[in-house]
């Protein structure tokens, strides 16, 4: 992870204009226990199917992938990033192995089979539609907990 102040400018420039959103009233539930937890990925690392339609820059949308597909790749590029980790294990950004290996064990309860990736760069304000239509997904699967991966 880079520090803002050692991003080039444009980057450091738009980050640190982004207004962060306020929530009123946060809807707040009783976990259940670990072992029955129903676990689903969200990144903002910009993956995706290959053959999937690329994220363009400032996507508002999403993209879904499978827990068992491992062609995947990322379309946001920035200069700050070192790709080369997660180009030899996904695990280091989309960690769906380690996920199984808990499941297995009964740490958590089992994996989704939809998980989803946003494009980071983009202001979170404008992806009120696409994640909420990803909550709608998440609950139709049975998914209780979050693993949020910001990239």
């Amino acid at each position: 992870m880079t520090k803002i102040t050692e991003m080039p400018a444009v980057a450091r420039g738009f980050i640190s204009n982004l207004d962060l959103p306020v929530v009123d009233e946060p809807d707040w539930t009783v976990p259940s226990p670990p072992q029955e937890r129903r676990v689903s990925i969200v990144t903002t690392a910009a993956v995706s199917r290959r053959g999937d339609k690329p994220f363009s820059w400032l996507a508002r949308d999403h993209r879904v992938f499978n827990k068992n597909d491992r062609d995947l790749v990322m379309t946001h590029v920035a200069v700050e990033f070192d790709r080369s980790a997660w180009q030899q294990d996904l695990n280091v950004i989309i960690p769906l192995d380690r996920l199984e290996e808990m499941a297995n064990d009964g740490e958590i309860g089992s994996v989704a089979d939809e998980h989803y990736s946003f494009m980071g760069a983009a202001d979170p304000v404008t992806m009120e539609k696409s994640a909420r239509e990803v909550a709608v997904r998440m609950k139709q699967e049975g998914v209780d907990t979050v693993f949020l991966i910001p990239i």
